[in-house]
């Protein structure tokens, strides 16, 4: 088979279908993955089967020409079809109704507990004497529990569904052993391109994309002439801006009233490294062959916006970790309140992941130029 289809403006268009004999059937749970291979490479024997005379040939908008061989994809469904004896789901969660164990969700006002078999209930405590103000046991509420094998039981959403109805829904990995609750693993099916008549191994577009892409996430403390590294992330009322070594904003948009921000804490060298003296700023865990690696980086931003509620100016530690990812620039980035205006915010990426060992005892990061 083949097919000679164009890339436009240097960017990727691949379209596969699950079933490409008759009328394709194109689907998003199918994952594929470009790759570059040099002259010689060995095919992959997992995922999808090759054929010689399977590939198209692609060309970029710089007249770059590329042999790509397709995978033919497998319908083959046995491992849902064996037959299942083991326990049922019942008997798989009896241990978490046993315990008497609870899981709790703390949000920006209320806590939520599930006491598994006995109770949900709503409260607010006071962060700084400890004490419940409000306390509401939730009576009409519908428990989901989802297998995920690195849960720990923990409530991953609350939903007030209709008036005081809710919905719950808690990871735990006591049901993956069941067929009908575990992941379905679906593996990557690779798509292997191969230059053509002196081509670059990969488009020249895509590569400097990267660059580009590598260069703008780079985080640095090294210059405040250099370009602003800044990621803006939240849902609901408030979204969150971080710009590394400079500041963290809370801030909400009103189309009639306009942006409103609160400054959650700024960025000072001296008041880090205070900080630091008294916290751990830099902390490892221990890999398969006992060396130690970085596991989070932990900075200080004080001086924040002064809190109605403490009479104190905000301030937030800002928890860099790796994260490994398919996507080298994913980014995810979440907002903690521990105690009243005092704040932690996650950022987890693949890109953190190349300068967290270069971290010294305070913490600070040496970025190559």
């Amino acid at each position: 088979m083949r097919v000679s289809w164009r890339w436009f403006l240097g960017l990727i268009w691949v379209g596969v279908s699950a079933t490409r004999a008759g009328s394709p059937v194109f689907s998003d749970e199918i994952p594929f993955k470009i790759r570059w291979p040099g002259a010689d490479f060995t095919l992959a024997t997992s995922g999808g089967l090759y054929k010689e005379d399977d590939y198209v040939i692609m060309t970029t908008a710089e007249k770059e020409k590329y042999k790509c061989l397709l995978p033919s994809l497998s319908s083959n469904q046995e491992d849902d079809m064996k037959e299942y004896s083991g326990p049922s789901p019942a008997e798989l969660l009896e241990p978490l109704f046993k315990q008497s164990s609870c899981s709790y969700r703390i949000e920006s006002y209320w806590t939520y507990e599930v006491c598994h078999g006995k109770h949900v209930r709503q409260y607010h405590e006071d962060k700084e004497t400890g004490q419940v103000k409000s306390l509401f046991m939730i009576y009409a509420v519908c428990l989901l529990y989802v297998c995920h094998p690195e849960a720990k039981h923990e409530i991953l959403t609350i939903a007030e569904v209709i008036t005081c109805q809710y919905e719950v829904v808690v990871l735990t990995p006591l049901l993956c052993p069941h067929p009908k609750y575990r992941f379905k693993s679906s593996p990557v099916n690779d798509i292997f391109c191969q230059a053509l008549g002196g081509s670059p191994l990969r488009p020249q577009s895509l590569s400097q994309l990267d660059r580009e892409q590598e260069e703008l996430l780079k985080p640095s403390f090294s210059s405040s002439s250099e370009r602003d590294q800044r990621g803006s992330r939240g849902v609901g009322w408030w979204k969150y801006e971080f710009c590394y070594g400079k500041h963290v904003h809370q801030y909400h948009e009103d189309k009639e009233q306009g942006k409103n921000i609160v400054v959650v804490g700024s960025w000072n060298t001296e008041d880090h490294i205070n900080w630091a003296k008294k916290n751990v700023a830099r902390s490892y865990h221990l890999k398969d062959d006992g060396a130690q690696k970085v596991k989070v980086v932990s900075h200080f931003y004080g001086h924040g916006d002064v809190c109605d509620l403490t009479g104190k100016p905000r301030q937030v530690i800002v928890k860099l970790k790796c994260k490994e990812s398919e996507s080298p620039h994913a980014v995810t980035v979440y907002m903690l309140e521990p105690q009243t205006c005092q704040y932690v915010l996650g950022v987890e990426s693949p890109v953190i992941c190349k300068i967290l060992d270069t971290a010294d005892e305070n913490g600070f990061l040496s970025i190559p130029s």
